[in-house]
């Protein structure tokens, strides 16, 4: 997946699914539920146990799902490398990260670093972040982003944090590009269980107030 296309998928989606829970009993099956309910984007974290595992998984499987899958949380260049060779589409960190950067630049795959403040959107802008995520988002909320926008048009921002369907509009209508849905949409507990269907609906649901 070249940066265009990552950033393609995200604006048609409007939303990229981030995953964290204490363990995930089939990541296609996971995959393949936020797919069916429209979000082709996921999000594994470094936070998941054997999450390099799960990315294989998903990563060999998907032709039959169709979802894009990265690896977020990722801190170090050895992670970065290490999510890559799992098969990882995509890398999303939750600050800013150059030497994550560096080894997605030397990759040529998409990445997203996470800033604040208009300093660090600008840092992230220079090191080649595809969509810049803005964590935590709910922190300064929507008129945040289109603040933002004011000095760097244009720009893809990927708000994260604090973002469900009561609120997830309000941010793409402030000119985000895509919003990332969390617990709400895939909570810990229904990962863990393989509960399938309701995570579908969930996504489903979500999209649903997106358009």
């Amino acid at each position: 997946m070249t940066p265009e296309q990552f950033l393609q998928q995200l604006e048609a989606d409007r939303t990229l699914a981030v995953v964290r829970a204490p363990s995930i009993t089939d990541a296609a099956d996971l995959c393949r539920a936020l797919a069916d309910g429209g979000i082709r984007s996921v999000e594994l974290t470094f936070t998941t146990p054997d999450v390099l595992t799960h990315v294989k998984r998903a990563a060999e499987t998907a032709a039959e799902h169709g979802a894009a899958v990265g690896i977020g949380t990722v801190m170090t260049a050895d992670q970065a490398r290490a999510a890559i060779d799992a098969g990882a589409q995509f890398l999303v960190t939750p600050g800013l990260r150059p030497e994550v950067a560096a080894v997605a630049v030397a990759a040529g795959i998409p990445f997203s670093l996470g800033a604040m403040t208009p300093t660090e959107v600008a840092q992230a802008l220079d090191l080649g972040s595809a969509a810049v995520k803005i964590f935590p988002a709910r922190q300064l909320g929507p008129a945040y982003l289109k603040d933002l926008q004011g000095p760097y048009p244009g720009i893809r921002l990927l708000p994260s944090g604090g973002i469900d369907a009561s609120n997830a509009k309000s941010y793409l209508d402030a000119g985000a590009a895509a919003v990332c849905c969390g617990t709400s949409v895939v909570p810990p507990a229904a990962v863990a269980a393989g509960d399938w269907a309701d995570i579908a609906a969930r996504a489903a649901a979500f999209t649903g107030t997106l358009k």
